[in-house]
């Protein structure tokens, strides 16, 4: 379950150490790459990666090829064409013998860099189509002059007959405008364009992944996760990923890299893990995925660590199929005491969370977090990534055996170099107070609510025995984030914050809260489109928060929305209120996760979460649109290059950071893709 950022939510500089040997420093760095539409790509630094062992550079280097031999299922699972289309667009793009200076060839470069944004022809957040800005008759002509060995043509097909299949999917706006469709009273599997389902309903969906359910089973698998559901001969069917199924090509190539890293393991504990995931990846059951999960969890004592496979499932609008991702990473020792002293807490604030009792876990169990660095971002978790991951999202793991937590700290410090000097907080703050308050806790205060949601939001509360873990449908997701960030805001305006050290004083949290009341009622919807609705899960879990506490704190002015010369402001009034409405909302969301009460999810979520204030957001893109800044962004990996001697003996491993946007992806589809067209 992860928390993704906001590039302007950070304001302040954070607390680095200063990085060893070779490993450039904050002052020599360059974060910013490439922009293009409403895109800022960055790099981010890998510190102290050369204070590591040997064997775990190489287990690191093995694991980072795994992460990237996942790609093109992650384009195959977002849309059937986007594979044919993606290699169409980088066939014309390097071959192009026309004006490479024209208008129509520099929008077709666009348009490229905006589906290997999206890992697709959908925005990555918005998940709507894009808009290409050239001419289909540009198109035609440039895939016409391209060597037709070059194209991705089906048998016995020519370059004309290519252009006729794909150029509707990319030039006729109606024809699968979106990827994960959340409007109520449509059928969501028909109206969505991703690819985890084919030639079937919503109804039929639901029915069947019904039918295998054992409402007195306590440690269900979780069905579908990875599979795509389609109807053959009249009869529902899963396709499954795993070697000698769907995706096979890829997943052997992932499973080859696996057992190298294997045999470069830091110990027992994290080869087996290594070896699970193997085994998982072969046979494809998700009883083998659980126990592969289990061990994960367990492993807290490795300092590398990873995430390779299926596992989020915000792509589907039913929430049980997972995209495939990977996240390599190692622990920052010095970072991480601030999230071990949250962990070593668990329990207390469990105990003393606003929610009702029934709902309060009688013992938290394997609450592990840490500050991780990221040394290589694969998948969904590329080239847009989170902040903050908690996993696994099994309902009955986590409540036996726990959950790790991870923020990504040198993530965070990517967004921050990035946004100094933005003009982005001086334009929407009400005033120097808050200026000030951000400068001088924003990073801190905002790493630590990602600390709190996700060690102990995501870990915290239960389900009611017999509550299906999937009783909210579409409305899960946010519901579930909501949750998370509920619970993390409310236990930064307690006492315990600054008595365990988290926070330096009681002023501190007003940072956040501020920041995230601005946020979710007014400064996100620059990622919305005019006239549009959100339907990202996160998007609608911020305005959920906001617009609830907004509206139930109208009485006593809790919070305001002003004007000043024309333009509007969020105020808040009473912190100290404002707190309490965030426990009363607690509350009920946890109430609603707890019992599986699905209308109530409904309500809340189409009331507050939903709709758009028209008003506001045409202010808020007008005001955003002056200071020239991207909404969204994303970013390049360091490459790494293994060094061996003349017997084949591994020698070092070396990172750079020197590879553009366009290189990095060219190469990554050269050299990191075996799978068909069509899946």
């Amino acid at each position: 379950m992860k928390k993704l950022t906001f590039a302007f939510m950070t304001t302040a500089l954070m607390a680095c150490g200063g990085a060893k040997d070779n490993a450039p420093t904050i002052e020599d760095f360059n974060y910013q790459v490439d922009k293009f539409a409403d895109v800022e790509i960055l790099r981010y630094r890998v510190p102290d990666f050369e204070q590591l062992t040997l064997k775990q550079k190489e287990m690191i280097y093995y694991l980072t090829q795994a992460a990237l031999e996942g790609r093109d299922i992650l384009y195959d699972q977002n849309h059937k064409n986007n594979l044919t289309i993606r290699r169409t667009l980088e066939a014309v793009y390097e071959n192009y013998k026309g004006d490479r200076n024209s208008e129509e060839f520099a929008a077709l470069t666009t348009y490229l860099k905006q589906v290997w944004m999206g890992n697709g022809i959908h925005h990555h957040y918005s998940e709507e189509k894009f808009t290409p800005a050239f001419s289909k008759a540009f198109f035609e002509s440039a895939v016409a002059q391209t060597d037709a060995r070059l194209l991705p043509l089906l048998e016995n097909e020519t370059a004309a007959q290519l252009v006729a299949r794909i150029a509707p999917v990319i030039f006729d706006p109606t024809l699968y405008p979106k990827r994960t469709n959340q409007e109520p009273g449509m059928d969501l599997i028909l109206t969505s364009a991703n690819n985890y389902y084919e030639g079937v309903t919503q109804a039929e969906v639901e029915n069947f992944y019904a039918k295998m359910k054992d409402p007195n089973d306590n440690t269900p698998v979780s069905y579908g996760l990875n599979s795509k559901l389609v109807k053959e001969n009249g009869q529902l069917v899963e396709k499954t990923y795993k070697v000698g199924g769907m995706y096979s090509a890829a997943l052997e190539r992932i499973v080859g890299w696996l057992e190298k890293a294997a045999a470069v393991a830091e110990n027992d504990k994290q080869r087996e893990v290594i070896e699970k995931l193997i085994a998982f990846n072969r046979d494809g059951d998700l009883k083998t995925f659980d126990e592969y999960a289990i061990k994960w969890v367990q492993d807290v004592e490795s300092q590398i660590d990873f995430i390779n496979g299926f596992t989020e499932t915000y792509g589907d609008p039913l929430g049980m199929k997972a995209s495939w991702e990977s996240l390599i990473n190692f622990k920052n020792i010095e970072a991480t005491k601030r999230t071990q002293i949250i962990s070593d807490n668990a329990q207390w604030f469990e105990d003393h969370s606003p929610i009702s009792p029934e709902f309060k876990k009688e013992k938290v169990k394997g609450v592990s977090a840490k500050v991780i660095t990221a040394a290589m971002l694969g998948g969904d978790c590329y080239p847009s990534t989170p902040i903050g991951v908690n996993l696994p999202n099994s309902n009955w793991i986590r409540r036996d055996y726990g959950s790790k937590s991870v923020t990504i700290e040198n993530i965070t410090e990517a967004y921050d170099q990035a946004s100094l000097g933005s003009g982005f907080a001086e334009e929407f703050m009400w005033s120097q107070v808050e200026l000030d308050r951000a400068k001088q806790y924003g990073s801190l205060t905002n790493n630590l609510h990602t600390d709190l949601h996700e060690c102990l939001g995501h870990g915290s509360g239960k389900l009611l025995p017999g509550v299906d873990p999937d009783a909210l449908r579409a409305y899960g997701s946010p519901v579930e984030e909501a949750r998370a960030d509920l619970f993390g805001l409310y236990y930064m305006g307690d006492e315990k914050a600054v008595e365990l050290g988290l926070l330096p004083d009681a002023e501190a949290y007003k940072a956040a809260y501020y920041q995230y009341i601005m946020n979710g009622l007014m400064t996100q919807l620059t990622r919305i489109q005019p006239g549009k609705n959100i339907e990202q899960a996160h998007m609608r879990n911020r305005q959920l928060i906001a617009s609830w506490v907004y509206e139930k704190g109208k009485a006593d002015k809790v919070v305001e929305l002003k004007k000043r010369d024309g333009e509007t402001f969020v105020v808040v009034n009473d912190y100290e209120k404002l707190r309490g409405l965030f426990g009363e909302l607690l509350t009920e969301i946890q109430r609603i996760k707890s019992t599986g009460d699905y209308e109530a999810a409904k309500t809340m979520v189409e009331t507050y979460a939903v709709k758009v204030n028209q008003e506001i957001h045409t202010e808020v893109l007008d005001r955003y649109k002056k200071l020239n800044l991207a909404p969204y962004r994303g970013f390049v990996n360091p490459v790494y290059t293994l060094v061996t001697d003349k017997n084949g003996k591994v020698t070092d491993v070396k990172i750079s950071y020197d590879e553009n946007f366009v290189d990095q992806h060219l190469r990554y589809s050269k050299e990191y893709s075996v799978l068909p067209n069509y899946n």
